[in-house]
């Protein structure tokens, strides 16, 4: 229980972290880190600029475990989907961008990427969020990289390896969620994964229809 020293709010002991990184989830998807003040962080997480300073030395330290929380967050989530547990490699892939699309449902912030949109502002200015960032796209990749590479061994294409098609998700993830936010419509996300499985259909010659093709008749 949330207990009060006259107008002051005392957060419970242990919880003070933790709320000020979802304060920072949502106020940095909608309003940009640099726009994010550490006296917006406190008011929305209900805490005092002390309880801020006790656990981080700066807003840059708390950028860094805010992107490192997306990361250990969003990877727990797919890790744990039903999608990873399909026979077929291929089929996990599909049903991994049947996934990403369904996030597009939510409203435009709140698919946003908390990695994506805070690298955007500081690459240059906060090296260790930028960093923290370039982690959490590699680990983005990394969902998808060994479905990817069952797929590849099953059937090899030249020229193209897991981890290069991984990074290919993160352009069109990452991509898409840019112009969504520049036209402000989420269908340009969802046009992105559409014609990234088009891509994959053509180069894996699977149809719409799931059944396997000989590539040589589509050449």
């Amino acid at each position: 229980m949330t207990r009060t020293t006259g107008s002051a709010v005392r957060v419970p002991r242990g919880e003070a972290r933790a709320r000020l990184i979802e304060a920072a989830r949502s106020l940095v998807r909608h309003k940009g880190f640099g726009a994010t003040s550490v006296d917006d962080l406190c008011a929305a997480a209900g805490v005092t600029k002390g309880a801020f300073f006790h656990h981080f030395p700066s807003k840059e330290a708390l950028g860094v475990a805010l992107v490192d929380d997306w990361t250990e967050t969003t990877g727990a989530m797919f890790a744990a989907h039903p999608y990873n547990s399909l026979p077929d490699p291929l089929d996990r892939v599909f049903a991994y961008l049947d996934l990403r699309r369904s996030l597009l449902d939510q409203p435009l912030p709140d698919f946003s990427c908390v990695a994506g949109t805070t690298v955007q502002e500081v690459y240059e200015t906060a090296p260790p969020i930028r960093d923290a960032a370039g982690r959490s796209v590699r680990s983005g990749a990394e969902h998808i990289r060994p479905h990817l590479a069952e797929a590849l061994a099953a059937h090899p294409i030249d020229g193209v390896t897991a981890e290069s098609l991984a990074r290919q998700f993160q352009v069109a993830t990452q991509g898409g969620i840019i112009l969504a936010k520049a036209g402000n419509d989420p269908a340009q996300a969802r046009e992105a994964f559409d014609h990234l499985e088009r891509y994959l259909r053509l180069l894996f010659a699977r149809p719409v229809d799931g059944s396997p093709v000989n590539r040589s008749e589509t050449t």
